[in-house]
């Protein structure tokens, strides 16, 4: 991670600069909006001039790959979030505060991604985080330093509550002790990021593929999810755009029905319909009783639930989301019947994706504050290997880079499958 020197951030160049980002109730320049507006349309969130699309375009020009280079130019005109994954708290609190003075210095919105708790993504691919939860708190305020009073959007912690310790393979947290410290580390962070006075956070809630809405609802509840801006979904998946607008509304409704709805319901996400839900067994949402999570002709059976059981709450009083369409344009990746044995890891570096709909705060759903690009577009999953036992990628003949490093041929895979296209 690279870091440079903040410059001087005056309280008039941030009221200046935020009355331009127009994102309503991030910038502290009116101190009108409602909590829990929708973003306006104007937005524009900040585009990194030194990005990896960027340095890959010249790359591709250079070595006459002319439609390859275009398709990196134009992703690299496009914004994508800021990854932190760790560094001192001394070190992630100056790159912040450079990542914020650019973007001011750009009239633009920068989106931020914390990724550093402990115990991250299971010790698998993506392992890593703090050691512990004093070094991870140190860490959140150090980061909230950083921010300070600029304009902003954090993502905070992909998969941390899809993929809580108790979740784990291999009997991680038999006691549960380390699951309550998950909880209790993402409220704290929620809590210290929300005290500075033009940032909006978004907790992560996985995708519309994982966690069935009520058990993702009592998750965000107990992350702290009322005192945030809302939640966050798809990062770094393919799931269609549709479908997680859709689930992200249950899951909203859902938090509002178990904490703010009839004193009958208070505390029961349990009793969500979610996306296993069917006719079959109407008073029961367990995925057993699932037609199907993927057809959307079986998931009118939920909305019908919601539509009896919480009606219309006010779009304010409920929480808003943000959805990754970095990579959803042809939505997730089914292998042939029969081409693995085991676990096709269709999350990992899946062939033939694109790139989805383009970072907007336009989105026309009052409950979807922004599509935005998240997972940097042409970093790799990891080195899959779909279960075969082996070192190399079935899919790609080759071993896939680590996580997180940049990969020319992902790359140009995802710009050339855009949908919507990529302008020449």
């Amino acid at each position: 991670m690279n870091h440079r020197i903040p410059g001087g951030r005056s309280a008039a160049l941030a009221a200046a600069l935020a009355a331009c980002l127009t994102w309503s109730a991030v910038a502290p320049a009116t101190g009108a909006e409602e909590p829990g507006a929708a973003p306006a349309a104007a937005t524009r969130f900040y585009v990194d001039p030194e990005s990896g699309a960027a340095r890959q375009a010249l790359i591709d020009r250079a070595a006459g790959d002319t439609e390859n280079a275009a398709n990196m130019a134009a992703l690299a005109s496009l914004p994508q979030a800021a990854w932190f994954t760790g560094g001192s708290p001394a070190e992630v609190r100056t790159a912040a505060g450079d990542l914020v003075d650019r973007a001011r210095a750009a009239g633009q919105l920068p989106v931020l991604v914390a990724y550093n708790v402990p115990g991250r993504d299971c010790g698998l691919y993506s392992s890593g985080g703090a050691g512990n939860s004093a070094a991870y708190r140190a860490w959140i305020s150090a980061l909230a330093e950083g921010v300070g009073d600029a304009p902003a959007v954090v993502v905070l912690e992909p998969d941390g509550l899809a993929a809580l310790p108790k979740d784990c393979a291999g009997s991680v947290d038999p006691t549960g002790e380390l699951t309550t410290a998950r909880l209790a580390d993402l409220a704290f962070a929620v809590t210290t990021l929300k005290q500075r006075p033009a940032t909006k956070v978004y907790l992560d809630a996985g995708n519309s593929q994982w966690k069935a809405v009520g058990d993702i609802a009592q998750r965000l509840l107990d992350a702290g999810v009322r005192q945030a801006d809302g939640f966050a979904l798809n990062v770094s998946n393919f799931q269609p755009t549709e479908q997680l607008n859709q689930y992200g509304t249950w899951v909203s409704k859902c938090v509002w029905f178990a904490s703010q709805g009839p004193d009958w319901a208070r505390g029961h996400t349990d009793w969500c319909a979610n996306q296993y839900y069917s006719a079959a067994a109407p008073n029961d949402g367990a995925p057993g009783n699932a037609v199907s999570a993927t057809d959307p002709s079986t998931w009118h059976w939920t909305d019908a639930w919601y539509d009896q059981a919480v009606g219309s709450p006010a779009a304010t009083a409920l929480a808003h989301f943000v959805v990754d369409t970095s990579r959803n344009g042809r939505g997730p990746w089914t292998p042939a019947p029969g081409t693995y044995s085991g676990d096709p890891e269709t999350w990992c570096n899946p062939p033939g994706r694109g790139m989805g709909p383009r970072p907007t705060a336009d989105t026309g759903l009052p409950l979807v504050d922004a599509y935005l690009y998240v997972k940097t577009i042409g970093e790799s999953d990891g080195s899959c290997t779909r279960s075969t036992g082996g070192t190399v990628d079935p899919e790609y003949g080759v071993v896939d880079p680590p996580a997180g490093a940049w990969w020319p041929q992902f790359a140009h895979t995802l710009a050339r499958n855009a949908q919507p296209a990529l302008a020449p």
